[in-house]
């Protein structure tokens, strides 16, 4: 059977779990996820647990956060005064927030905690720092290289 390697585009049904068990994410009730391996549409650690797969094969893998989101980032941590933000917008902990920074790239912070006269944001990753669980199972693997076999 062939196994997938780097370079092939696979199709694979996923449920994502944190070390605790809490569900992050998953393809159920969906499409699988198609991407091509070493192709960076995801991150190494999903790469790496795919690779050597065949049709039809589940398995369980753990990633570590260096191999997944990385470790969290202190300098992604920002204060801001409260007197920034819109007047009228009521902002809760936990909350998605989108800033620009001053190229105009927007990015997603979470309000992590608030204070009298400031926020504390958190531009890092939710997954960041975090070691990660994945179910796979490998659906398809599109338009493999041929074996070619000579007399």
């Amino acid at each position: 059977m062939q196994q997938a390697k780097k370079g092939d585009k696979v199709k694979v049904h996923y449920h994502g779990k944190l070390i605790t068990g809490e569900t992050f994410d998953s393809s159920e009730g969906r499409d699988p996820l198609p991407f091509e391996i070493g192709g960076g549409m995801v991150i190494k650690g999903f790469d790496d647990g795919v690779t050597g797969m065949t049709v039809g094969e589940k398995k369980t893998i753990t990633i570590p956060a260096d191999e997944a989101y990385g470790p969290v980032n202190p300098d992604m941590v920002i204060e801001m005064p409260k007197d920034r933000l819109p007047q009228d917008m009521e902002v809760e902990v936990g909350m998605p927030l989108v800033m620009s920074d001053p190229q105009g790239q927007q990015f997603q912070v979470t309000v992590k905690e608030i204070a009298e006269d400031k926020i504390v944001l958190d531009a890092n990753h939710p997954l960041a720092g975090k070691d990660l669980v994945f179910d796979l199972e490998l659906v398809e693997i599109e338009g493999g290289s041929p074996l070619i076999i000579m007399p």
